[in-house]
């Protein structure tokens, strides 16, 4: 029988700011493995795209410097995937110039693995008859390839293993799949790869499983045909029931989870109330299918000015629509002859008025509101383009009549000076597919670091 293995999560992202107090209860409890993400592509395509990183400065270097000092005080691996948000090579490096400064700084010494993640375009090329969409996107095109600022591929658990195997204590990563850093080791170990690879899927948001829930550390115990998952926060539960929901969380099926190289399948799962605050789980099966790494790319589609409108007046509330249509009929004829209309996009986002669903809000007496929150949302070609159109908008709104209008000066309130805002570079994503691999290593090379 396989004694348990603890594997300790210790943040759902680094440089959000780990609960300090959980986390600490998950380091005296003696982990095994210590795992962190350090990234996703949940906050958009932008730093994908740009290769700036959405977290850094003290927060980053807080929670690094205390995943650094759990690793040298329990002797447990340390496993980092996705550095720098999306895991570009340039977001790699300013993660990697954060864990040696720190190791420095506390003088601290271990053997360090780095995995990059970019993938060459050449190298895709080449394989372009091989690459899938991955869901409901188009078909990779050469074109669309060239336009990508940067390609990343997803690793699966394979490239952990073998840095691990070259002997690293700390490993950084480029761009990962949530469940590598804790499925890794357990697996390596032999441990059954469908209750590694859930229990995986469940720490790897941290407390997100548990009742209420939160970014408080959270303790998977993996055992010989079971394991256990428990928040490192007393005053989170781990239930079935919160267990079991968290299959749904960002899955189109809640019982067959996609990953490198096989399918979580959760049909026969069984979840079983331990005590107060911990779930034991039998019966997920790891099914294997023809291995393949998702690759993820972005495009640059323009720059981005803002405008934000206040306006409490009733009347213009109840003319807001027309309002706004009056003002496109302005931009459009004060620029027919300088703008092309394909070179910009406006959009009136209006808060309090539907702005989250728009036309598809199923609960219309959801719209009455005595102010609303107008935000101006201008895309353009150039960076000229977009500040052009912003500010004409912002000023005919500000200033355009409507029936039954008292104040002649304006009825928009602008919170900020100046009211004209830039929102930098507009990127979308534009290489999301399937690209089958021979080797699941062979396109993250290791490099081995002595640090301190």
């Amino acid at each position: 029988m396989k004694p348990e293995l603890k594997i300790f999560a210790a943040s759902g992202q680094l440089g959000y700011g780990i609960p300090e107090d959980a986390f600490k209860r998950g380091v005296a409890a003696g982990p095994h493995v210590i795992g962190a993400d350090l990234g996703s592509i949940d906050p958009g395509p932008y730093c994908l795209g740009s290769g700036n990183m959405v977290v850094g400065g003290e927060a980053l270097r807080r929670d690094i410097r205390m995943v650094l000092e759990a690793h040298k005080s329990t002797g447990a691996p340390l496993l980092m995937g996705s550095a720098g948000t999306a895991g570009r090579r340039s977001q790699l490096d300013a993660v990697l110039e954060v864990v040696e400064s720190v190791a420095k700084e506390r003088g601290l010494k271990f053997r360090m693995a780095v995995i990059a993640s970019d993938i060459p375009k050449e190298l895709i090329e080449s394989r372009m008859d091989r690459v899938k969409p991955c869901g409901v996107v188009p078909t990779l095109t050469k074109e669309e390839l060239a336009r990508a600022t940067g390609v990343v591929a997803q690793m699966g658990v394979e490239p952990f293993q073998r840095a691990i195997d070259m002997g690293a204590e700390v490993i950084v990563a480029g761009r990962s799949c949530d469940t590598s850093m804790f499925a890794a080791i357990p697996r390596m170990r032999g441990y059954d790869a469908g209750l590694t690879m859930h229990m995986a899927k469940l720490i790897e948001c941290a407390s997100s499983c548990a009742d209420p829930g939160g970014r408080d550390a959270a303790m998977g115990v993996i055992g010989d045909g079971y394991f256990t998952v428990e928040s490192m926060d007393p005053k989170q539960r781990c239930t079935p029931v919160s267990v079991a929901a968290h299959s749904l969380y960002e899955q189109s099926d809640p019982f067959l989870l996609d990953e490198p190289g096989g399918t979580i399948d959760l049909r026969a799962s069984k979840y079983e109330q331990v005590d107060d605050r911990r779930v034991r789980v039998t019966g997920s099966v790891w099914s294997p299918t023809p291995y393949h790494v998702k690759m993820e790319g972005a495009r640059l589609t323009g720059y981005r000015f803002v405008a934000m409108c206040g306006i409490r007046d009733p009347r213009m509330i109840a003319e807001l629509e027309t309002v706004q249509t009056e003002t496109r009929k302005v931009i459009e004829r004060t620029f027919k002859d300088s703008i092309d209309p394909k070179d910009y996009s406006l959009i009136f986002r209006n808060y309090g008025k539907n702005a989250v669903l728009g036309p598809v809000e199923p609960d219309p007496t959801l719209v009455a509101s005595h102010e609303i929150f107008v935000l101006i949302d201008v895309v353009g070609k150039t960076e000229s383009i977009a500040k052009t159109v912003c500010g004409v908008a912002k000023q005919f709104f500000l200033h355009l009549r409507y029936p039954g209008i008292l104040c002649t000066s304006g009825n928009v309130a602008h919170p900020f000076s100046p009211d004209v805002m830039p929102a930098g570079a507009v990127y979308e994503f534009n290489v999301y597919h399937l690209l089958p691999v021979d080797d699941p290593c062979e396109l993250f090379p290791i490099e081995i670091r002595n640090v301190g």
